[in-house]
């Protein structure tokens, strides 16, 4: 059975335009399950991963404005909380999925810790926006009482950015490869996983960043030996020349012209291009392996070969 690390995007886990209450979210997972479901029947061993940019965001933006009322959680634990709602809404989505199929197999989250090194230089450069907008008065206030890196956001008011490192370490990895050998599908690196520094002593230590969610799963797909790692996003397949009249699909892309696209500027920044960094990082781990990108209602026709866009 070949084993594949499946990466979801927001457009998964919450849908445009819909409130961003809990049964709505519910809803939207549901239907996502049902895609899940197919590739698991198709028989894929699977592991999932997932994004939590407006889930976590929303958890912060509660801690902030009732911090006159109960003290603010900070961000890493914010990120904790956001696993384990997400996880537990995937849990019962896929599950009751699965148990209308007559599919027994059953679904686990893993509240994940993922080392960062403290010397990745993207902590001296902050860029990754998180939480409310501010005033500026309200911005210089956090940055000299709280330690803020805050920056102004197009326009819009002043908003705290953290770095965005590289993942080093699934710190929980044997926890989900027990669960994998044991049958159980596992929820893992949640939002790129919670950011920890390991200490001299081999103690971890949460911190103030966002690891991104695709080159987490890559990370995961390369410690636990995965075939395929699928990044699912709201389009069928990678465009070169996006948005222009010159735009064009590509079925297939080497390594090599992935590459040479980075380098031309094809992909934006906190959007396809991790996306096809994560892809290539994969794909050159180990021979045979491959990465595809593509939209949720394709990822079994990708995985065929039929549809998405593969990377190898």
């Amino acid at each position: 059975m070949k084993r594949i690390v499946i990466a979801l995007g927001g457009n998964a886990l919450q849908e445009a335009g819909k409130p961003a209450t809990a049964e709505s979210q519910l809803e939207v997972v549901e239907k996502t399950s049902e895609y899940i479901a197919d590739i698991i029947e198709s028989g894929y061993d699977v592991v999932l991963a997932h994004g939590n940019g407006p889930q976590v965001g929303r958890i912060v933006l509660q801690n902030e404005y009732a911090s006159s009322v109960t003290p603010a959680m900070p961000f890493d634990v914010c990120g904790a909380m956001s696993q384990g709602y997400i996880g537990y809404h995937m849990q019962q989505g896929l599950e009751k999925v699965l148990r209308a199929r007559k599919n027994g197999k059953r679904v686990v989250t893993v509240v994940t810790q993922v080392v960062v090194d403290k010397d990745d230089p993207k902590f001296k450069a902050p860029s990754k926006p998180i939480g409310p907008f501010y005033t500026e008065d309200e911005a210089r206030k956090l940055e000299a009482e709280k330690g803020y890196t805050m920056k102004e956001d197009a326009g819009r008011g002043w908003r705290r950015v953290v770095a965005s490192p590289m993942p080093v370490e699934i710190v929980e990895l044997d926890a989900v490869k027990c669960l994998m050998n044991g049958g159980f599908i596992a929820i893992t690196v949640g939002g790129g996983g919670i950011p920890v520094i390991k200490d001299e002593n081999g103690n971890y230590i949460g911190t103030a960043a966002v690891i991104d969610k695709d080159l987490a799963s890559e990370r995961l797909a390369e410690d636990i030996d995965a075939d395929a790692l699928v990044i699912l996003t709201a389009v069928e397949q990678v465009c070169i020349n996006f948005g222009k009249p010159e735009q064009k699909s590509l079925a297939t892309m080497t390594v090599e012209e992935a590459r040479r696209y980075m380098a031309e500027g094809h992909f934006a920044p906190g959007s396809m291009l991790p996306k096809v960094e994560a892809a290539v990082k994969f794909v050159e781990s180990k021979p045979g392996r491959k990465a595809i990108i593509t939209s949720l209602n394709k990822a079994v026709e990708a995985l065929e070969g039929k549809a998405g866009t593969t990377v190898c």
